[in-house]
Order: C-alpha cells, then sequence, then structure tokens
C-alpha cells in the first residue's frame, strides 16, 4: 500500500479536512505514515487566513523537497485554501509540487496522485454544490470530534478571503449529520463540535441550526455539543433557545465581534453596530446563565483611528470575554480591504494588540479567579503537561482544568477549583462522573 503523510495548518476546518482526505485515500489504498521520510506522498493541508502562514509553508516545502530529490518518485502536494488562492505564486517559488488541489478538490485527489507527468496537476475549481457527505472521515482517536456541517461562506467580510477560496455556503443533510453524531457517540466520543465558516447560517433546506442542534443533543451517550464559529447577525433566538433548553449544548460560545468601532464594523462589512452586539451578548447571557464567552478582534483595520481603538477597547472591558483571539491586521490579496493599502503603521498596531493582550489577560484572570472555590465538570483529555501524574480537561464553559491524577480520558469528574490563572484552572477531584 502506498504511504501518505500530512501536515495541517491552520483552523480547525483545516484539521476536519485532512480526516477527510485521509478519510478518502484509505479507501483507494493509501496508508497513513508518521513522518516524511518513507512517505511516497507528501500533503501540506494549507490556510490561507494570515501571510505568515504562507511564508511558514513555502519554507517547509522547500525542507521537504529533499524527499523528492533523494527519492524522485515521492509525490509533494498543497492541499486546501493556500493551493485555491496562490497558485500562481506556488508554481513559480515551488516549481517540485506535482499537486495543487483546492478545498473543494479533494473527491480528485487519488487521480491527480496517480496522474504521470511533469507539470503540477490541479483540482482548483470552486464546485459549489461539492459537501463531502457520501465520503468517509479517518478521524483521530480522543473524546472530541469535529464534524463540517457546512462548507464555504456567503458573508463576504472586506477583510477575508475564505468565500474566495472556500466558495459560497452549502450545508450538508442534517439526518446524515445526525448519524455521524450518533456513531461518533456509540464509538465512545463524549463532545461534537460542530464547524463551518459561519456555522450558524446553517441551512439544509428543511433544518436550520437550531434544528440540528437540537436533534444531534438528542443523542443518546453524547456529552457535550459545541460549535464554530457563529457570526453575530445569525444567532437566532431559535438557536438562543436551543441552547438554553438543550443540556448537552455546553454554556461556551466563540462569538467574533472584529471592532468595537462602528466605522470601522461598516467598513469590515459585518453587518451589525456595536450596540447591536452587546445586545445579543445581553440575550445570551440572560437565556444561557454563566456563559463564558469567547471572541475574535483585529487591530489596526485601515482608517481605524485612535477613537476607533478605544471603541474596542470600551467593549471588551463592559463585554468581559473569557478570552479572546487578538490580531494585527494583515492584508489578503483579493479581498476588498487589500485595495485601501495598510495605512496604520506596524509599529502602531502592535502598540495597540499588546494593550489588549495586557487588557484581556487581567480581565481573564479575574474571571477564572471568581471561579475558586466552585466545582466545574471537567472531561478529562489526558495527562496535564505539568505537573507530572495530573491530569488534563476542558470544563464545560471550555476552560482548561488540571488536577491530581489518576483519572482515563473520556472520565467526567467534577473539580473543585482551589487555584486559578488567566488560563487554567487547578483543583482537586470532589465527585466522579
Amino acid at each position: 500500500m502506498p504511504s501518505v503523510y500530512i501536515e495541517t495548518y491552520g483552523c480547525q476546518m483545516n484539521v476536519a479536512d485532512t480526516e477527510l482526505v485521509l478519510g478518502h485515500l484509505a479507501v483507494h489504498g493509501y496508508r497513513r505514515t508518521a513522518g516524511p521520510e518513507t512517505a511516497d506522498v507528501i500533503l501540506l493541508n494549507t490556510c490561507a487566513i494570515r501571510e505568515h502562514a504562507e511564508e511558514r509553508v513555502l519554507g517547509r516545502l522547500g525542507e521537504l523537497a529533499r524527499y523528492k530529490r533523494r527519492r524522485p518518485d515521492v509525490r509533494l502536494g498543497v492541499t486546501g485554501c493556500m493551493a485555491q488562492h496562490l497558485r500562481q505564486r506556488l508554481r513559480e517559488r515551488a516549481p517540485y509540487v506535482d499537486v495543487l488541489v483546492g478545498p473543494d478538490g479533494y473527491r480528485r485527489l487519488p487521480e491527480l496522485l496517480a496522474a504521470g507527468g511533469a507539470d503540477p496537476h490541479v483540482g482548483l475549481r470552486l464546485d459549489p454544490e461539492e459537501t463531502y457527505a457520501d465520503l468517509p472521515v479517518a478521524r483521530e482517536g480522543g473524546v472530541r470530534a469535529w464534524v463540517t456541517v457546512m462548507r464555504g461562506c456567503d458573508r463576504f467580510c472586506t477583510f477575508c478571503i475564505v468565500p474566495y477560496v472556500r466558495g459560497r455556503e452549502r450545508s450538508l443533510p442534517g439526518p446524515v449529520l445526525v448519524e455521524q453524531v450518533r456513531a461518533l457517540a456509540a464509538a465512545g466520543v463524549r463532545e461534537v463540535v460542530f464547524l463551518g465558516q459561519t456555522v450558524n447560517a446553517y441551512h439544509d433546506g428543511a433544518w436550520d441550526f437550531a434544528e440540528l442542534v437540537r436533534r444531534s443533543a438528542a443523542v443518546p451517550g453524547l456529552r457535550r455539543i459545541r460549535f464554530t464559529s457563529p457570526h453575530p447577525a445569525e444567532m437566532s433566538e431559535r438557536l438562543i433557545d436551543a441552547m438554553a433548553e438543550c443540556p448537552a449544548v455546553a454554556p461556551q460560545l466563540h462569538l467574533p465581534v472584529q471592532s468595537g468601532s462602528d466605522r470601522v464594523l461598516a467598513r469590515m462589512q459585518r453587518d451589525y453596530r456595536a450596540a447591536e452586539y452587546e445586545a445579543l451578548v445581553a440575550r445570551l447571557r440572560a437565556r444561557v446563565p454563566g456563559i463564558a464567552l469567547s471572541t475574535d478582534v483585529i487591530v489596526g483595520f485601515p482608517g481605524e483611528d485612535e477613537a476607533d481603538f478605544a471603541a474596542t477597547e470600551a467593549l471588551m472591558r463592559r463585554v468581559q470575554y473569557d478570552s479572546a483571539f487578538l490580531f494585527k491586521y494583515s492584508p489578503r490579496a483579493g479581498t476588498r480591504a487589500f485595495g485601501w493599502g495598510d495605512p496604520v503603521p506596524d509599529e502602531e498596531k502592535s502598540r495597540r494588540l499588546r494593550h489588549l493582550v495586557d487588557l484581556q489577560e487581567g480581565i481573564s484572570a479575574e474571571i477564572n479567579r471568581g471561579l475558586v472555590g466552585a466545582r466545574v465538570e471537567v472531561l478529562v483529555e489526558g495527562p496535564a503537561r505539568r505537573p507530572e501524574g495530573w491530569m488534563a480537561g476542558k470544563s464545560r464553559e471550555m476552560k482548561t482544568t488540571v488536577f491530581p491524577g489518576p483519572a482515563t480520558p473520556g472520565d467526567v469528574v467534577h473539580v473543585r477549583v482551589e487555584s486559578a490563572t488567566s488560563h487554567t484552572l487547578s483543583g482537586t477531584v470532589a465527585a466522579v462522573g
């Protein structure tokens, strides 16, 4: 059997796509190998969201080319968003690449890998009908599984390349997804995470996302459901009701805000104002008491001035997120914002970013310290990085929690929190189950 080695870059959607590719290739006679040294096929599954990822992948391709020089029959390929977005640049800077396959071309991958000739073989056509609903998925073992419920995006935020490299929205059939969840639960998976670029825009023609969540939450044996990433403008009251009424739905939500300035939000084409976003947060907290919220924020978007930045800082102080992913704006060729240039100096972007990081670290630490003395339900994932002999897992609120072992991955334990940092809760087991 030919062997395949895959490295994955970028978001959780790419991790899920790697599992899809491995499942599809397995049906066609490929076995996975843990390293590139002896692999017959070497693939990099890539992301195009941020510029540094491109340079990292191009550098890695240069390193992997040595295996092809030693063994000319090795097939070297790039899959995913970068293959779609940078096809010409990849051909120029990595001419030794044999295969370029975009997010809608995985079905053709066995055929393209088998094709001979010197020119790279490409599968880069965006297909508005492709969902891969019929393809097998080779999931990694573990207590958590990622399930892609929709592909593509119709939002076209001005900073984002995703609709151009992943195509328009299309949803997998709800009954197919529920059967996936049922099979995962039967196999011992305790938590399922639904994935989509705008996951709460899911609609298969009969079921909306709230219906999918409700049906999946009723699957016997499933302990938790999460989803990422929703768009604030798509958070329906039906979905909020499902979160409030289904015990399996974890009280945690990643809700990207991107900016606290209405002027910047309008330029980003986010389709909400800051006050509307905060009203949504208030509804979520009223219906799902104790919900943990995280977010994404971009600093230094073209035209962002001190007043805009101050509005973002003020929103973060008011909302009090449990955690946040904070980024400097990075221009992406092909997006609307790319034509506006990058007028905010990098030094200023770095200053603003450091300020928000320090602010969020303080907020996170204060929220977590407020849990000292409380009991949290923890799904055990495995050994903690430290101290030796301790175990780690996630609370229902998605907080990393460590405690002295022993425990087994998949166990659910109740931990009494004894100390906390901005990133981790520590305690001792108070109850099991």
